[in-house]
């Protein structure tokens, strides 16, 4: 029987990029570094983004032709076959498959069973910190409850069988059994999962025995689809016309803030000197300003290029971390701008809600909440696969070149198109001195710091954790559930971007589709964004979040999710899709919004006003 196992294009980067296992009709592989991906790779342009990452460009993989016109040696990106554990789920053998035992177009068979029988993968694998992955060593499994000289005295290590017994139930019911002359070694696997004591390879499975590593780091024995298995590292940008002005970074603000500041002058004496370092530290810390800014100020300054700092590197100088760039300051003054620039794949006209002269209750009250609406009607986002994590976000980085001789990363391009609404930051920055609003979100701030993703959201949502990131967070994905009801759209099909950094003056939030596929072109959106469309659909976002079905358990909750780092917000109110969120579902509170657990809500009053009003209208 032949068969074809395809991937799609876009998610060569995301879910299924470099080191990610991909499962497929029974079968299992793994994806190889882009050291091993084929020359007719596809161009992406994004200078914007390759000059952030220091990279030199970007490279999708060649797109897959149709059923019709498909050839099985066409190229494309490269995955191989994983675990190499395989097991008959008739006769229970289990088999080492190696590449030379491929055939093309069909899977694996047993070589024992006759009608032939499919074998299977097994479900366990081993990872470790250092970013590795491997086989289960199943020969010592089954022999590790022997003692060293009986364990010895077996020298077969191919017949090995997968039992399943039907006197237990769950892990306890699965065993691997030696079936070497002489050598009825066993053991269960109720156990299997943690750490037991077994060598770590030093490399992932499509690397050379050569290119294997010293790795002492403890290894961890986890199911293959597990979510610790793959913690993939992807940037992404929109394409954005580029900026003439000096500020570059898009807060004219903070750069005059800089350029005021008495350390001005001396840091552009010695810069590119040791001394640098301190008055740079300097005004950032006065200012707020990151290093991207600085490095624009002073080669404006100065007529020379900027140092490369520490996160400048270029992959093949094997960076310990990714370069995590900041592009959403770009992207503020973008829709901000008065009268914004339109290119092939930017644009963009701005609108209102439509409820400029309206008088009565709760539209003159939404009216004075929310502020500019920008509808984007093609937008094109880039996304890059820097590489990956094992075990947990914090452990060491891998790059998507483990041979670390490109200069070019794995990306993807999507078009689509979406709604950018801001609140009104008079508003936003009266309901942010409340001191209830500022305690509510004190706490989270606190579970945050704990957490172990705490590093992975600063990029997100800033040094500190404040109160309109939470909001524009939480209202991000109320809208975008509410849009899918209205728009037609899945919520899958929606992305956000949150805009809320208190130090670059940011209050608003985009929704946008960008799913790869036709879905996210179609115009609906857009169309929603219109007046009087969006003004409806938010009244009705509102009172469809002042109930949760869970409450009232979701409403006054003192912490849910991930580490705590949710209040209010549930499967049933607030949750995404994760390819939907930026935080992965985490620092989302429904009370901030609407109200409740004796904290203002942003829109209570439009709740109560809306209520109101209906109630007056039964009567």
């Amino acid at each position: 029987m032949s068969r074809r196992l395809r991937v799609r294009q876009a998610q060569t980067v995301l879910p299924f990029g470099v080191g990610a296992v991909f499962d497929i009709q029974g079968e299992s592989f793994v994806a190889t570094g882009i050291g091993d991906w084929p020359k007719q790779r596809q161009p992406v342009e994004s200078p914007r983004l390759a000059n952030q990452l220091k990279v030199s460009g970007f490279y999708a993989a060649p797109p897959a032709a149709d059923d019709r016109f498909d050839r099985q040696d066409a190229a494309g990106a490269p995955y191989i076959r994983f675990p190499s554990w395989l097991f008959c789920g008739a006769c229970r053998r289990m088999v080492r498959w190696r590449i030379a035992d491929e055939k093309p177009g069909t899977p694996p068979r047993c070589p024992s069973c006759s009608p032939v029988r499919q074998l299977a993968p097994m479900r366990f694998v081993q990872i470790c910190a250092g970013g590795h992955l491997g086989d289960v060593d199943w020969w010592f499994w089954a022999h590790s409850g022997l003692d060293p000289a009986a364990r010895q005295a077996c020298t077969t290590r191919d017949r090995l069988r997968f039992n399943v017994s039907e006197r237990a139930t769950g892990l306890e019911a699965l065993s691997v059994v030696c079936t070497a002359t002489g050598c009825d070694a066993s053991r269960d696997l109720l156990d299997v999962l943690g750490t037991h004591g077994m060598r770590c390879s030093g490399r992932n499975p499509w690397q050379r025995r050569n290119e294997a590593a010293e790795c002492v780091k403890p290894v961890q024995i986890v199911q293959r689809t597990a979510g610790n298995v793959y913690y993939p590292v992807v940037s992404s940008a929109l394409d954005i016309p580029e900026s003439e002005a000096p500020a570059m970074f898009g807060d004219e603000l903070l750069a005059e803030r800089v350029r005021s500041s008495d350390l001005w002058v001396p840091l552009c004496r010695v810069a590119g000197t040791p001394r640098a370092d301190a008055f740079r530290e300097m005004i950032k810390e006065d200012t707020g300003a990151d290093d991207a800014l600085l490095d624009a100020l002073l080669t404006e300054e100065t007529g020379a290029a900027a140092p490369p700092t520490a996160k400048g590197t270029l992959p093949q100088d094997a960076p310990d971390e990714p370069v995590v760039p900041d592009l959403s300051r770009e992207e503020w003054a973008a829709f901000m701008s008065p009268a914004p620039p339109a290119t092939r794949d930017f644009a963009v006209r701005a609108t209102d809600l439509g409820l400029t002269h309206e008088a009565t209750e709760p539209w003159a009250g939404l009216g004075r909440r929310v502020d500019r609406i920008v509808l984007a009607d093609r937008l094109r986002e880039v996304r890059a696969l820097q590489g990956f994590r094992r075990v947990s976000p914090n452990s060491s980085f891998v790059p998507a070149d483990t041979a670390r001789k490109a200069r070019w990363l794995p990306a993807v391009e999507v078009f689509g198109e979406g709604v950018f609404l801001t609140l009104d930051k008079a508003e936003l920055n009266a309901w942010e001195q409340d001191q209830r609003v500022r305690e509510r979100v004190a706490g989270m701030r606190d579970d945050l710091t704990r957490s172990f993703q705490a590093d992975r959201l600063a990029r997100v949502a800033g040094d500190e954790l404040s109160p309109r990131f939470v909001l524009l967070h939480t209202l991000a994905h109320l809208l975008i559930r509410q849009l899918s009801f209205e728009s037609g759209y899945s919520t899958a099909s929606l992305r956000e971007r949150v805009y809320g950094r208190p130090e670059h003056d940011q209050y608003g939030v985009l929704i946008y589709t960008a799913a790869g596929d036709a879905e996210g072109t179609l115009g609906g959106l857009v169309r929603q964004g219109e007046a009087p469309r969006l003004a409806e659909t938010l009244l009705r976002m509102t009172e469809a979040a002042a109930w949760c079905s869970a409450d009232p358990l979701c409403a006054e909750h003192t912490g849910q999710g991930f580490d705590n780092l949710n209040r209010a917000a549930c499967h049933a109110c607030a949750l995404l899709p994760e390819t939907s969120c930026e935080t992965g579902n985490t620092l989302l509170d429904r009370a901030l919004v609407v109200g409740g657990a004796q904290v203002p809500g942003y829109f209570e009053p439009i709740v109560a006003a809306a209520r109101s009003a209906a109630a007056a209208a039964m009567e």
